[in-house]
């Protein structure tokens, strides 16, 4: 049978008891049976948000900035902003395509296992192979084949919350996986920290162990934590097209306050990746600028940064999800966040020391945790046509994308016109006071964006 499978007039000569009862499996309708597959799906979605998040943290803050300034330190800044960008926008496409491509998959082994197994494999490889490379172009390429199989990879397995996750069950999945998400990206940076305690002797290391964790979610949780997937031979399916792709992003009309959640999300995210991306070279280069022991004391900050982060994130979306449902308020938690979050960024301009940092991190983490808890409901309460939640949302959800290469763009901009106004032949501390300066200025201009939104409290 052809992955591809069988055509629509052939799906079509299911039953109407057929095609309930496959409903009634991918939903995991039942007694106890369901209640197990519920709580299996509820762990594996946690494990791969944690254990997904691990590794491309402690990539993207760690190991790629120690990896290019190791290789070209004069041009480290610009090279981390031209792989980000240039990372994401293969992201985005590989997003784009490899949903659409596991939606029309037939297949005895389901639509979305072939692309889980098949995006492992490319991602862990090309994760490998760059702790080997010893040029830039090198670890470029690699970089981005590794979006392309982590984006085939995850794709096909977002879509199984809505494939196999009952809709009365999807909330809970859906806040395991956020926590996951919240655990994942704090332990990336302290575990990412930890394998560079010894300096360029943790760089291989660091990529191979990213390697071992996305074969441990891609295989181990597909086969062994979730259920078996059904055969998707039988299934109908829509021809896949240029026109139907297009359609695909085809965005909302007439939906003011939807792209003004969606322009405020874009800003604040971008404002966040300004710092959070640029954390080590900030310690190195502008709070430790001129000690012996920068790069090493630098590490320990991020580290224990990572673990104060961890802490407050979870605690302050924990108390944030409760007290906004009760007062059933999205818009202005979302917007008091984005302020805390600024006034977080600006510590260090004032406490210019690791203890400022620290600060940073309570009170930017709290910031960021509430931000995180509330944006989601947020998004689905200004959604213009609930049939078109999931198109409508993939359209939200490229904030997060975007916003790396807006955060990446706006402080190699910064830092260049800084250092090239002072005709300094390294960094200038002033270069990361005016990064922290636009940060908050970002951050707060999304404030005001969302507060502009007028269907939602």
């Amino acid at each position: 049978m052809s992955i591809f499978g069988q055509s629509v007039k052939a799906s079509q000569k299911l039953s109407a008891a057929q095609a309930a009862d496959i409903t009634e499996v991918m939903h995991g309708r039942g007694m106890s049976k369901s209640s197990i597959e519920v709580l299996r799906y509820t762990i594996g979605f946690a494990l791969f948000s944690a254990c997904t998040a691990v590794p491309w943290i402690m990539l993207s803050t760690i190991t790629l900035p120690k990896t290019l300034e190791l290789m070209d330190s004069a041009h480290k800044i610009g090279l981390l902003g031209a792989l980000n960008s240039v990372g994401a926008a293969v992201a985005l496409v590989a997003n784009i395509v490899f949903g659409a491509l596991s939606d029309l998959t037939r297949s005895r082994f389901g639509k979305r296992t072939p692309w889980i197994l098949g995006g492992t494999a490319v991602t862990a490889v090309s994760f490998a192979a760059a702790g080997y490379c010893h040029t830039v172009a090198g670890v470029f390429a690699l970089y981005c084949c590794a979006q392309v199989g982590f984006n085939m990879l995850l794709a096909p397995f977002i879509a199984i919350m809505s494939d196999r996750v009952s809709e009365k069950k999807r909330g809970t999945v859906s806040s395991f996986y956020g926590a996951g998400s919240a655990v994942g990206n704090t332990m990336g940076t302290f575990v990412g920290s930890l394998m560079l305690a010894k300096g360029a002797q943790g760089l291989r290391p660091s990529w191979l162990l990213a390697a071992a964790f996305i074969v441990a979610v891609g295989f181990g949780i597909t086969l062994f934590i979730f259920p078996k997937e059904e055969s998707s031979v039988n299934e109908p399916r829509k021809q896949l097209t240029v026109k139907s792709l297009l359609l695909t992003l085809c965005p909302p009309r007439n939906a003011p306050d939807f792209y003004l959640a969606l322009f405020g999300r874009l800003l604040m995210l971008s404002g966040y990746c300004m710092v959070t991306t640029y954390q080590l070279f900030i310690c190195q280069d502008f709070i430790l600028a001129g000690r012996a022991d920068a790069q090493t004391k630098a590490l320990q900050i991020v580290s224990a940064m990572a673990v104060i982060t961890l802490i407050t994130a979870l605690i302050s979306a924990a108390v944030a999800g409760v007290i906004t449902d009760r007062l059933n308020m999205r818009k202005l938690p979302v917007a008091f966040a984005s302020v805390l979050f600024a006034a977080g960024t600006a510590i260090p301009l004032f406490i210019h020391s690791e203890i400022g940092m620290y600060l940073f991190a309570v009170v930017a983490g709290l910031g960021y945790g509430v931000y995180n808890a509330i944006d989601q409901a947020l998004n689905i309460a200004v959604l213009p046509n609930k049939a078109d939640a999931g198109k409508d949302l993939g359209i939200l959800n490229l904030a997060n994308t975007m916003s790396t290469v807006v955060g990446s763009i706006l402080t190699t901009g910064v830092i260049s016109m800084v250092t090239k106004f002072t005709h300094s032949s390294t960094t200038p501390g002033a270069a990361y006071v005016c990064v922290f300066i636009v940060s908050i200025a970002v951050v707060m201009v999304a404030s005001a964006i969302i507060m502009r939104i007028r269907s939602v409290k």
